[in-house]
């Protein structure tokens, strides 16, 4: 009797409910590392990982991009395909997804309602209560399980890789994009420090693919493979690719493999690093194929990457006046940023608003986008971890300063009121950037694209 009434109250009526309970867990709970809370979880819901094919994504940069590629092509060859990914961009549901649909309001809601008193059961003991990472990560493997069913599953860490909650699989390949400054307060002090990390993913035996570099970085990955006996292909050693033409909207490039060559590989994402991002999801296809079996047919290849979109990454969400969004949000993102800026866009002037979170490598970050700026628009996203508007302006001055350099510095925390100021002054000839956080990319993106507020976060 006393089990009917304690579980009656604790079920949701609602999809919204058990999102709620999720993402609040987010502010109350904050990131929590370590596998402890996940090993009980999939214990308890009877190992349902152990049903799936894993394709497993780390990474500082590049990570969803190659996801995207991954998942394109797989789901061209005519494999159904499920994708884990965060932060999501508009709703919580973006971030489970299989053939690009989000899983349902009513499957979420009953699956969630089925995880509670476990999650409850685990919160009363000595390890204390699962995360909001934690428990999307088990509603996703729940999902794909026991409802989707899906050939493979793109799986992308959220933050670093050894303590991460998707490092609860096994996967059938490992992919480490490339290792930067990023959540260096959590993940070391060092590159080589975070590369450790990300190279936590790494499985006994497993092929890891990566296009980690420099040397010193790329060693820490290469001795991790040698420990686990994981076949390590990196970029410049066992595959590499030649970039044929760039234009915008469509590249082409030659790639070059240990099993084969292949000759004008089309993409329509723009920017140098998404040829880079391509090569690494073909290198993980051909493995697929030499390993597993997995029957990519070139003109399936070719079409799923031509076909592959990414939103907030270099997305024109306007034409008039022409508006980018891009989430670059820590120093090697910048640096693609401004590479693609300046290879990619032809513009009078510049226009870049940027809002960031506060535990972010801001220095960095300005160095590579203030000698191309115009204006810059300095907001705030609407999360409780954002960065403030005046002192970041008071870093770019003090940049600039040093540069020798003058850009007009608009401080504006409302991003609502930002987002007008940057399209007032943008005329025919110039181009709006907006960048930094995907908190505010995400909010950005909806209202122009929908005039509605995002459900953003992680």
């Amino acid at each position: 009797m006393n089990g009917i009434q304690d579980s009656n109250p604790a079920s949701f009526q609602t999809a919204k409910e058990a999102i709620g309970w999720i993402v609040g867990r987010m502010e109350k709970l904050g990131m929590k590392p370590g596998l402890q809370r996940m090993n009980m979880l999939m214990e308890k819901l009877g190992h349902p990982e152990r049903k799936l094919k894993f394709i497993h994504v780390a990474g500082t940069n590049g990570k969803g991009s190659t996801c995207a590629y991954l998942t394109s092509v797989l789901r061209t060859c005519g494999y159904d395909v499920g994708t884990f990914t965060s932060p999501y961009l508009e709703k919580y549901t973006n971030r489970i997804q299989v053939n690009g649909a989000d899983i349902e309001d009513d499957v979420l809601l009953r699956l969630v309602n089925e995880m509670k008193p476990i999650v409850d059961e685990i919160a009363a003991t000595e390890v204390g209560p699962p995360s909001m990472f934690e428990i999307s990560t088990a509603l996703a493997i729940l999902y794909f399980a026991t409802v989707a069913y899906p050939d493979y599953v793109v799986w992308e860490t959220g933050l670093g890789g050894r303590l991460d909650s998707t490092n609860i699989v096994n996967p059938v390949v490992t992919i480490i994009t490339n290792v930067g400054h990023d959540h260096m307060e959590i993940l070391g002090d060092t590159l080589e420090q975070v590369a450790a990390e990300k190279a936590g993913i790494i499985k006994a035996g497993v092929p890891v693919i990566t296009a980690v570099e420099p040397h010193n970085v790329w060693s820490v990955i290469e001795q991790a493979a040698k420990d686990k006996k994981a076949t390590l292909y990196s970029l410049g050693k066992q595959f590499n690719y030649t970039t044929v033409t760039s234009e915008m909207d469509r590249q082409i490039f030659d790639f070059a493999g240990p099993f084969r060559h292949l000759k004008e590989v089309p993409i329509s994402l723009n920017g140098h690093h998404q040829i880079k991002n391509a090569a690494v999801a073909v290198m993980t296809l051909e493995v697929l194929r030499q390993y597993y079996a997995c029957i990519v047919e070139d003109e399936d290849l070719y079409k799923g990457l031509e076909e592959t979109r990414w939103p907030g990454r270099l997305e024109m969400v306007s034409k008039h006046p022409r508006i980018l969004l891009d989430g670059a949000h820590n120093p090697e993102g910048a640096e693609t940023l401004a590479a693609a800026l300046q290879s990619v866009y032809s513009y009078r002037k510049l226009h870049f608003m940027a809002g960031m979170l506060s535990t972010k490598n801001h220095t960095g970050y300005l160095k590579h986008i203030l000698p191309l700026v115009d204006t810059l628009i300095l907001t705030e996203p609407d999360f409780h971890k954002k960065g403030d508007a005046s002192r970041l302006a008071e870093l770019a001055q003090e940049l600039l300063h040093d540069m020798d350099r003058k850009v007009e510095i608009i401080v504006e925390r409302d991003w609502k009121r930002a987002l007008e100021t940057l399209t007032s002054r943008t005329e025919q000839d110039d181009l709006a950037v907006v960048s930094g956080t995907l908190y505010l990319i995400s909010d950005v993106r909806s209202w122009i694209t929908y005039q509605t507020d995002s459900e953003k976060g992680w």
